[in-house]
């Protein structure tokens, strides 16, 4: 008899936190017995986990769940947008998608799994527990093979949507702030920080897998642990508080680059800097500022100003020379002024950030920015957000040509018959710059290799390999 699993389509979009949600359920359909196909046509049912942060992310999940109505006609919709409203403007949508859940709601949608396509066992092939046992099959018990184009399941670590040698790493959910301009505590609720000893026995399980770089995701990764009131838990049999600092220096502790994201300047901030002073986790610090102006900062809600943030990266540099910060902006806030937009200019001038994103605002169902007054036109948007990025790239080229002579430490990406693509220890994979290594395909992706950096543009660095 042929086993025949049933098959399951995945789309995710969105944000790290969103990709990590994806691989569990994705895990979770795996160890069920569920086979994960790569088109529309080959599955019997389409899951998609949406991004409902920002208008234009709300456009392109609508738009996905339409073309997966449109190419397989039995979808699942999961995730932020999910969330809003209860669903209510992912069903006015698309009226016809079989269920609606909102963001980590694991269980709601298996549930809906098992009732639009419930699971198929071969009694000649799956070994079940008894009737009655209490007993959950195990991984091996169910899980048929799966093709190699497809994410592979590891009993440890299960189901990676990354490249196999980083992986992104959860420590919590939720966020305690109010920003005016954002609506993902009404998504995802208030923080709620997962146990050390948890996060670390992942971390440790995907180093072991082979994963030679974790970066550490949340909502508000700094404030980690305050919700418990930094609960002491054990790891390995070692006592733990779930603190920032003590998850930061216990990941230095493993064998991988450990790179944190969504860090806000808190002064405890500092004690984190002080471990990659001492080499225990990268010397990078992704913080988003948002903004410079007092004004504008007040009326984000954002729990900070940019005098503040100016002694406190001079501080870090102080600490660790060699730190990259990287931080994101909004132009063209309501009620943003020319005066405004300069102080934000002069910001870039003074802090000197090495990696710097931006967007123009765009008003969110749901935020309270939208009842702000003096909107800013669209056309000052966009202009503004281009002399904010010609100012940062010159900023950037400036800096990266001053490594041209360096010799740094860089992991391997990706390698063709024309060379690799790499990274430094001061750029994230998909948001910041890269080191090309042209003619060498002696490598893996996942290896270190030590160059020398010979030349540079305004975002990315090309090298040679050292002996």
């Amino acid at each position: 008899m042929t086993h025949n699993p049933p098959r399951i389509g995945f789309i995710s979009l969105g944000c790290p936190k969103a990709l990590v949600d994806s691989e569990r359920i994705l895990t979770q359909l795996r160890a069920e017995g569920y086979a994960l196909s790569d088109s529309f046509e080959g599955a019997e049912l389409v899951i998609v986990n949406t991004c409902g942060f920002i208008d234009s992310a709300v456009q392109e999940s609508l738009d996905t769940i339409g073309e997966a109505l449109d190419e397989n006609g039995r979808v699942i919709v999961t995730g932020c947008l999910g969330g809003r409203d209860e669903g209510e403007l992912v069903r006015e949508a698309h009226p016809n998608v079989l269920a609606v859940t909102g963001p980590q709601a694991y269980r709601e949608v298996m549930d809906a799994v098992h009732q639009h396509l419930p699971p198929r066992f071969d009694p000649f092939v799956d070994v079940m527990p008894e009737p009655g046992s209490g007993e959950k099959p195990s991984v091996e018990q169910v899980t048929p093979a799966m093709d190699e184009t497809l994410p592979a399941l590891d009993d440890e670590v299960g189901v990676k949507l990354t490249p196999r040698h980083y992986a992104y790493l959860k420590i919590s959910e939720g966020c305690n702030h109010r920003c005016s301009f954002c609506i993902i505590p009404s998504l995802r609720g208030d923080l709620v920080s997962r146990p050390i000893g948890e996060v670390m026995t992942e971390a440790e399980n995907l180093v072991n897998a082979g994963v030679r770089e974790l970066l550490v995701v949340s909502q508000d990764t700094s404030a980690y642990g305050i919700d418990s009131r930094y609960k002491l838990d054990f790891w390995g049999g070692r006592p733990l508080k779930t603190r920032f600092r003590e998850l930061a220096a216990a990941l230095g502790s493993l064998d991988a680059w450990i790179r944190l994201h969504y860090v806000y300047p808190y002064p405890h901030v500092d004690d984190v800097v002080e471990l990659m002073a001492e080499g225990l986790v990268l010397p990078y610090l992704d913080i988003p500022f948002q903004h410079a102006s007092h004004r504008i900062l007040k009326l984000m809600k954002r729990p900070a100003s940019s005098e503040n943030v100016l002694k406190r990266i001079a501080k870090w540099r102080e600490i660790c020379p060699e730190i990259t910060i990287r931080s994101t902006f909004i132009v063209g806030f309501p009620g943003e002024t020319e005066e405004d937009f300069q102080e934000l200019l002069d910001f870039l001038d003074e802090a000197q950030l090495d990696r710097v994103g931006a967007f123009a605002y765009s008003p969110v169902e749901g935020a309270t920015a939208n009842d702000l007054p003096d909107p800013v036109p669209e056309a000052v948007k966009q202009e503004r957000l281009a002399r904010f990025m010609e100012k940062q790239a010159a900023i950037s080229a400036a800096k990266l040509a001053r490594k041209v002579g360096e010799r740094m430490p860089v992991l391997v990406d990706a390698v063709d018959e024309s060379g690799a693509v790499a990274r430094s220890m001061a750029d994230a994979p998909e948001i910041d710059g890269v080191v090309y290594l042209p003619e060498v395909t002696d490598v893996a992706p996942g290896d270190f290799v030590e160059v020398e950096i010979v030349e540079a543009d305004e975002h990315d660095l090309w090298g040679v390999p050292v002996p």
